[in-house]
């Protein structure tokens, strides 16, 4: 069961990478031992696989980040960061695009089992959506597979891998990285295999040969196995070793309990010997849903950082910390509505007998009536006087290439007041022929307070136009999940998309024709075949060119509006010392190796 979150997505914010290197220094633990931190987020983690898709939110990526090393990360400028004591990658080949990918020799997962080819591989395969059953569906239910990206098995050789891209990919640098345990999938899906080194091998042996029979348990423990609501690390099944496998970790912690919808605690891992070391012994990641009960945590000790969806009310409650200090800023994430085409609800062509105009038409006026100079205004700017509405669905307000795509992509069809755009509105729905009232169900994460006010001004507003919305919210984001729903059941969602890096691909994972993370059943050719070519582009002058045409299909099928930019806030007590706030997902976690009690850092 997932539960309520900010989807992550490798959504553009950028046009480029900075990659930086160190020099590698001999391990030292800096572990004070007894120490222990909590921290809080809105949301915790439910599975432990978080590039499955039904576990693709930052709830779930958070422990994980704790817990795994990677091959690069990025830091809070953000610039893109190499971790050569974890492992090394390079381009041996330019033309076909070929990447290796070497794991050190002292990295190991919390078993003692080595991180090797057979743990990429099982990524590589889940990832790029190698294998499909015999209804052409993904065996691996990967939450944005690339079956267009590489075609051909790679090759394994021990603590390395190398594979070949079917086209010279972008983003190829922040394409790849090492997921789940091998030997534990594998072991989870076949609990009589007991040794991780014939796991893998049979493993490699399935993946090589196309065993597809073989590897459909794996692929069932890749896709569910891994979710998890309560458990301890030691809380395992004698003959499976169900938890052990799944709380298996290859960075600084190792998890040590999850309890459903309060914490997830981390201890540190006393085989972690690369990479920068923790200062605290233990992390524990605290539900607080409500920011201002996060804010009383923090003035009451019981957590030490905390980060929320800021009100102005809760900026003034941070502000009034005796012994805390906050940051604030844009975060590299934004509110949106996407609306369903296909559920037989009013934005469905099949409604009105298969007419499109009609449809597109009532979504054009819902998305006209939403007030979204009311929910900057009240909501966003008494947080960030500057706010402005955010135009774009690729790239953000500042980015060197928002100012041209908004000029072209045909978003000015929503300017003007919201009085104006609700009487544009109603001028639409009239010229199509559709009667009124027009019941819209409409979700947002049940208890959160920033969307609860959005939903009321939106309800308001729409009214006016002839729009009963009807809250059907629930926190668990039930829709995300295609093992609970195959199609979307609400008319309208709202929430935000928060990117993770600083690719200019990914969108696809969106927007894409049938892709995973599309959860609005939105299909476009002129959008597929941009967001493709965009994959391949090395030219920033035709890039832009390829995410106008993308965004003006977008905009003109009425398919998703955006908001605002979020406002981020993050405060702690002054007893802890090293908190950052990174725009990015995974934000103020980005370098939590860096936090450390105050009097151990003077």
């Amino acid at each position: 069961m997932k539960t309520k979150r900010i989807l992550a997505s490798v959504a553009a914010v950028g046009t480029s990478v900075l990659v930086l290197s160190g020099c590698a220094l001999p391990y030292q633990s800096e572990v004070i031992e007894g120490t222990s931190i909590s921290v809080a987020w809105n949301d915790i983690a439910s599975e432990f696989n978080s590039a499955s898709a039904s576990g693709n939110n930052v709830a779930n990526s958070i422990p994980l980040y704790i817990s795994n090393s990677g091959f690069n990360y990025y830091n809070a400028t953000p610039e893109l960061l190499l971790q050569e004591q974890f492992g090394t990658y390079e381009k041996t080949s330019d033309e076909p695009l070929t990447v290796k990918y070497t794991i050190n020799d002292a990295v190991k997962w919390s078993d003692g089992v080595a991180v090797d080819g057979a743990d990429m591989l099982l990524s590589w395969v889940a990832g790029f959506g190698f294998f499909k059953d015999a209804d052409d569906q993904y065996l691996f239910l990967h939450a944005a597979p690339r079956d267009d990206l590489a075609s051909t098995i790679p090759t394994v050789d021990g603590k390395s891998l190398e594979f070949v891209y079917d086209k010279a990919y972008v983003d190829w640098e922040i394409n790849f990285g090492v997921g789940v345990s091998a030997h534990g999938t594998v072991m989870m899906a076949y609990p009589e295999i007991t040794d991780a080194a014939e796991a893998k091998a049979k493993l490699i042996e399935a993946v090589m040969t196309g065993d597809e029979a073989w590897l459909k348990p794996v692929a069932d423990a890749w896709n569910t196995g891994y979710q998890m609501t309560d458990a301890t690390a030691a809380d395992t099944d004698p003959t499976t070793g169900a938890a052990k496998n799944l709380f298996l970790s290859n960075g600084p912690y190792r998890i040590e309990e999850v309890v459903a919808d309060s914490f997830v605690t981390l201890v540190a891992n006393p085989l972690y010997t690369w990479g920068p070391s923790p200062k605290y012994e233990r992390i524990t990641i605290r539900e607080i849903a409500d920011p201002t009960a996060a804010v009383q945590a923090v003035d009451n000790g019981d957590v030490q950082v905390a980060s929320g969806q800021p009100t102005a009310d809760l900026l003034a409650l941070v502000q009034g910390l005796e012994n805390g200090s906050f940051e604030g800023g844009d975060e590299a994430a934004y509110e949106h509505v996407d609306l369903t085409f296909n559920n037989g609800g009013p934005f469905d062509p099949a409604t009105y007998d298969g007419d499109a105009a009609k449809a597109l038409a009532v979504r054009q006026a819902f998305l006209l009536t939403i007030p979204r100079d009311q929910i900057l205004d009240t909501i966003i700017k008494p947080l960030n006087p500057n706010a402005v509405l955010r135009n774009s669905l690729l790239t953000i307000p500042g980015s060197p290439n928002y100012d041209a795509i908004v000029a072209a992509n045909g978003s000015d069809f929503y300017s003007g007041t919201d009085a104006e755009r609700v009487e544009k509105a109603t001028g639409i729905l009239s010229e199509a022929g559709i009667s009124t009232p027009i019941d819209v169900k409409f979700w947002y994460p049940t208890g959160n307070v920033r969307r609860q006010q959005e939903l009321e001004l939106i309800q308001a507003n729409s009214l006016k136009a002839g729009f009963n919305v009807i809250d059907t919210s629930e926190p668990d984001w039930e829709f995300t999940d295609p093992s609970i729903y195959e199609i979307n059941p609400h008319d309208a969602v709202i929430f935000a998309w928060s990117s993770t890096s600083l690719a200019i691909t990914g969108n696809d994972q969106q927007y894409g024709t049938g892709k995973p993370s599309n959860f609005q059943d939105y299909s476009n050719t002129t959008v597929d075949e941009n967001l493709s070519a965009l994959e391949t582009e090395l030219d920033p002058a035709k890039q832009v060119e390829l995410q106008t045409a993308v965004e003006a299909a977008l905009w003109g099928d009425a398919a998703s509006l955006p908001i605002f930019q979020f406002p981020g806030l993050t405060w702690w007590d002054n007893g802890t010392t090293g908190v950052v706030n990174n725009p990015l997902s995974p934000n103020y976690f980005w370098n939590y190796w860096e936090w450390a009690p105050a009097a151990a850092a003077q």
